[in-house]
């Protein structure tokens, strides 16, 4: 069935269909209507959850753990501060090997004190391991969550599913939902092989030695190798059933590109727009969205923009003292390409704490690149030496 409904509520309606069986519940602008709303679907009988109240995100993650541990499917949601508070337990979850999903609603972090969107406090979590998947769609998110608790299930990793505060959180579209006995079938009830039992005791988190402790950590890290082609998997069998799939990365209009735009999150709308216009003008210039952050997609990215001239990346978050997160992990994953197919990267960082990214805003990056690419061309004609990576991101759409 089609319904309109604001992104927080897509979150809410893929939890239902994937039948979780605990939600933890701290209410934080902008997240509140997710756990709201499953509230009222808990307490009228549309699903049969365990719905707890805590008094904080530190306390949300902690019963999710433990409900995660005993076997169930759990569920929790936040944003910004409420999830910098959770930053202990996400380890907890992450090395203990946890298939929790949660929803968090990317908004800035303090101070300045904002409730508008960067995803500051998501990458802030990057080392967490928790697997990371951004959207760009309201159908995206419904589908991603539903997604979000396969792929857990299946590498025992938690998962977050990531979002932008009021573009996609209170803004609403239409949105499939799908007939729940369908997801069923793609999604069958949890089957934990390792769990807390009282009639097979097991310890679990429990003092480690030097001696076993980096074996953890490896298996953690195989986990998050296999995450790439099980989510590539789980993405095809809900392409098969339900028409629709997005794949850790999007390539769009690059075959011929002489420059591409990389993306994620509510971003990529409006630059799929710039690309448009831009082709119809006659200019070869592309897009790759990136919706898998963690594990970071290396080898698609290298597949993608390895034929590319000049890359921009518009990232809507900053690593103080070192520049836009998403440019550096790019710049990374290329490093060791050949020179000859190694492409310029240009960073920029673009819409902190919720500043609109206009097409203006794309079009001035765009420019940018294009100057810097006929420059590095120039001075190479010159029989100078061509920049290959090295470039601080500039900052575009401040003031002055």
């Amino acid at each position: 069935m089609k319904k309109v409904m604001v992104g927080n509520h897509a979150v809410s309606w893929g939890v239902k269909l994937a039948r979780a069986e605990v939600i933890a519940a701290y209410p934080i602008t902008p997240q509140t209507q997710i756990v709201e709303e499953l509230a009222e679907m808990t307490a009228d009988g549309r699903l049969a959850a365990r719905f707890i109240k805590v008094e904080s995100e530190h306390s949300a993650m902690a019963a999710c753990i433990g409900a995660a541990a005993t076997g169930v499917r759990a569920f929790t949601a936040t944003s910004s501060q409420g999830l910098l508070l959770m930053h202990e337990l996400l380890h907890w979850a992450g090395l203990g090997r946890l298939p929790i999903v949660m929803a968090d609603i990317n908004r800035a972090v303090a101070p300045g004190w904002s409730i508008w969107t960067d995803q500051n406090d998501t990458l802030a979590q990057r080392d967490t391991g928790w697997v990371q998947l951004y959207c760009e769609t309201n159908q995206e998110v419904l589908d991603t969550t539903v997604q979000g608790f396969k792929l857990a299930e299946t590498v025992d990793l938690p998962v977050m599913i990531v979002l932008d505060a009021f573009f996609l959180s209170h803004t609403s579209e239409p949105v499939d939902v799908p007939d729940q006995a369908e997801v069923d079938a793609f999604l069958p009830r949890r089957e934990a092989r390792l769990k807390l039992d009282v009639h097979d005791p097991h310890a679990f988190g429990a003092l480690t030695t030097p001696a076993v402790y980096m074996e953890l950590r490896l298996r953690q890290q195989e986990a998050f190798d296999r995450a790439r082609e099980a989510f590539a998997a789980v993405d095809r069998e809900w392409a098969e059933r339900f028409g629709r799939g997005y794949g850790a990365l999007e390539s769009y209009r690059t075959e011929d590109a002489e420059i591409v735009l990389v993306t994620s999150g509510t971003i990529t709308s409006t630059t799929r727009h710039v690309v448009n216009e831009r082709r119809a003008r006659g200019e070869r210039i592309g897009l790759v969205k990136v919706k898998m952050f963690r594990p970071f997609p290396t080898g698609p990215l290298r597949d993608a923009l390895s034929h590319v001239p000049a890359v921009a990346v518009l990232d809507r978050n900053i690593s103080p003292g070192h520049g836009g997160i998403f440019a550096e992990e790019i710049r990374a994953a290329l490093y060791d390409l050949p020179p000859g197919r190694r492409p310029r990267i240009d960073g920029y960082v673009v819409g902190l704490g919720g500043r609109d990214v206009t097409p203006a805003v794309i079009e001035d990056c765009l420019e940018r690149t294009r100057r810097s690419q006929a420059e590095a061309a120039a001075a190479a004609a010159n029989g100078g030496a061509e920049r290959e990576i090295a470039r601080e991101d500039i900052w575009v759409g401040v003031k002055p």
